[in-house]
Formats: structure tokens, C-alpha cells, sequence
């Protein structure tokens, strides 16, 4: 295990001449692959877009600029090309990419997930690596006009003919995108798909909401009126979250009331008691066994039923109605998701 090393600046500076003569296909040009894509271009890096011809990501890449060619025809001549596809159609897809790239170039992923469970597998005399920044892909453009970045972990999965000159070019990309300005961690593919999905699953995406969700439900069932119980426990969790991300968790503890604080101490371990510990450890294995995997890989052959039907689920439950309520009052919110400020 590769420990959590952070990329000097003495190897950004190398990344970043390694790979200014370089030319970059970026497969899939959606919220990763735009971002990429752009603040590469502005870094001065040669870009490509390969996609459908006639999709609706391929016009957006013609309408920011970019060349667009089909992705097959976009690798042929790549020295670097960024995988940013949905990661259940890695298996099928990168095979293909393989057979058209020159036998030099460095295939590159935003996340670890198909390698490491083997959706794809690579040959080991092939140069793999992974930049996979912390953030979406809008966090990552508009860092990178504010002439800021968020970090990225960097691995090299296989380093191909030349291993110093392959990490030197995933250096570069990282450093490219704006990473550089925050700071680049080495990490393993593995790790970073491991760590990512237990992070998603139990606390930013799958553990926040269903918390959230919960705590709505219990107020309005208490006979708390809905735009209060969603002001309270869905649209204040940024605020909180913004001090933990700019504080840490001691640094929110100090900036918060006494009485806040008082009960965070006294309810927050009745809520996240050992029994929710013992689950989210059962979920941290079922993304090591490679189970989690089997599951997504399933629901998008079949069509992605279950993704469908929560998304439909999600934007019927009567707190969306709330939040358009709230956010029609907040101004610099306005048009997010079609709601008018009064």
C-alpha cells in the first residue's frame, strides 16, 4: 500500500514540461470530461473530444471550441487519453480504445472503479494511471477561473515502457486541470476506490440524504410546518458543512452556539450509535468484496431500474416542494432549477 504522499513541487514543474508537447483525448465530454478538458486547454495543452458524432456532449464540445471526432478516431494519435465514461461501460468501451491507441500512450481514469474490480483489465506492458479530482467537475472548473484548484489523487496502475515519464505525465494532467494549486496525493487505485465509494455510500450522498430525509419527516409528522423542518435539516447542512470543509470539525465545534454545540455532544451519539457503526462497516465490505460492484454493474445492464425509480422517488417526495419554496426566496439561487425569485 502506497501511503497518502503528496506530489512536490519540483515533479509538478517536471509534469507540467512532460507534458506540454503532449496531445490529450478526453473520451465523454460531461461534467468531469468538460471540465477537463477546459482547464487543460487554458493550461496550454493540446485537446481533443472523442464522442458520438451528432450527441448532445459532442455539440457542446464544438460550441466550447474543441475539435470532436469519434472517440476511436480521437485516440489514434493521443499521447494521453482520459477515460471520463460512466464507469459500467469501461468493459465494453476501453478494449476498443486500447486497440486504437498507439502502444505508447498512457490511458488515464478519473476513478479506480473498473480496473480495480475488473470490469477492465489492462495489459500489464501498458501504461495505466488515475487523477481523480475531490470534487464535481463544476467545483473543478470554477476553482480553476478563480485561479484556485481542488487536490486530486494520482496513481499509476502500470507504468508501462517508461514508469518516471508516465507519472510524470499524470503529474502533469493533475497540474493541468489546477490541482497543482492545491495539491496532488499519491494514492493507489484501490485505495481511492474504496475510500470514495464508503464516503459517498454512508456519509456525503447515501448517509446525508436518507439523514436529512429522515429528520423532514419526523418534524412534519410532529406537526411542524414543511418550510421550517426543511430549513432546519436540509438547507443549514451546507452552511455547516462549509465550516467543516474551511475549520475542520473542531473549528465548526467553536463557531457554532453553546447550545448547538451542547447538543451535537448529546444527541449526536444517540443517533450515530455502535449499531450504525457495525452497518457502515458492513458496507465498507461490501465494497471490498467486490458485491457493490456485481449490483451497480447489474442495474445498468438492465437498463439502471433501480437508479430510475429513486430518482423519480426523489423528485416526488413532498420536501422538493419545500426547497423550490425556499430557494424561490434567495436570490442568487435563481434559476438553479427553474425556480423564479419573487
Amino acid at each position: 500500500m502506497i501511503s497518502s504522499e503528496i506530489v512536490a513541487n519540483s515533479e509538478l514543474i517536471y509534469g507540467a514540461e512532460v507534458i506540454s508537447d503532449k496531445r490529450v483525448a478526453v473520451i465523454g465530454y460531461g461534467n468531469q470530461g468538460r471540465a477537463h478538458a477546459l482547464n487543460l486547454r487554458e493550461s496550454g495543452i493540446s485537446v481533443i473530444i472523442g464522442g458520438r458524432i451528432g450527441s448532445i456532449s459532442c455539440a457542446q464540445a464544438l460550441a466550447d471550441g474543441f475539435q470532436a471526432q469519434d472517440h476511436l478516431q480521437a485516440v489514434a494519435e493521443a499521447d494521453l487519453v482520459i477515460v471520463s465514461l460512466p464507469d459500467e461501460v469501461h468493459g465494453a468501451v476501453c478494449p476498443t480504445l486500447f486497440e486504437a491507441m498507439n502502444p505508447t500512450a498512457v490511458m488515464g481514469f478519473l476513478h479506480g472503479f473498473s480496473v480495480h474490480f475488473g470490469q477492465f483489465k489492462p495489459p500489464k506492458d501498458r501504461a495505466i494511471v488515475l487523477v481523480a479530482p475531490k470534487g464535481p467537475g463544476t467545483a473543478l472548473r470554477e476553482r480553476f477561473l478563480q485561479g484556485m484548484g481542488i487536490p486530486s489523487l494520482l496513481a499509476v496502475h502500470h507504468g508501462g515502457e517508461n514508469p518516471k515519464q508516465t507519472e510524470a505525465i499524470a503529474i502533469g494532467w493533475a497540474h493541468g486541470i489546477g490541482s497543482g494549486r492545491a495539491g496532488i496525493i499519491r494514492t493507489t487505485f484501490r485505495d481511492e476506490t474504496e475510500t470514495d465509494l464508503f464516503g459517498e455510500q454512508t456519509v456525503l450522498c447515501g448517509g446525508l440524504t436518507e439523514l436529512i430525509r429522515s429528520a423532514y419527516e419526523i418534524l412534519v409528522e410532529e406537526g411542524y410546518p414543511p418550510l421550517l423542518a426543511y430549513t432546519e435539516c436540509c438547507h443549514e447542512v451546507k452552511q455547516i458543512a462549509d465550516l467543516i470543509c474551511d475549520r475542520g470539525i473542531a473549528g465548526m465545534s467553536s463557531a457554532i452556539s453553546g447550545t448547538a454545540r451542547f447538543g451535537a455532544i448529546d444527541a449526536g451519539p444517540r443517533v450515530i450509535d455502535s449499531s450504525v457503526r457495525a452497518r457502515m462497516k458492513d458496507v465498507l465490505r461490501d465494497i471490498q468484496s467486490g458485491e457493490f460492484a456485481k449490483r451497480i454493474i447489474a442495474d445498468a445492464h438492465q437498463g439502471s431500474p433501480r437508479v430510475i425509480a429513486d430518482r423519480t422517488a426523489a423528485a416526488n417526495h413532498p420536501m422538493e416542494d419545500a426547497g423550490r419554496q425556499l430557494r424561490a426566496m434567495l436570490p442568487w439561487l435563481k434559476n438553479v432549477d427553474g425556480t423564479k425569485s419573487p
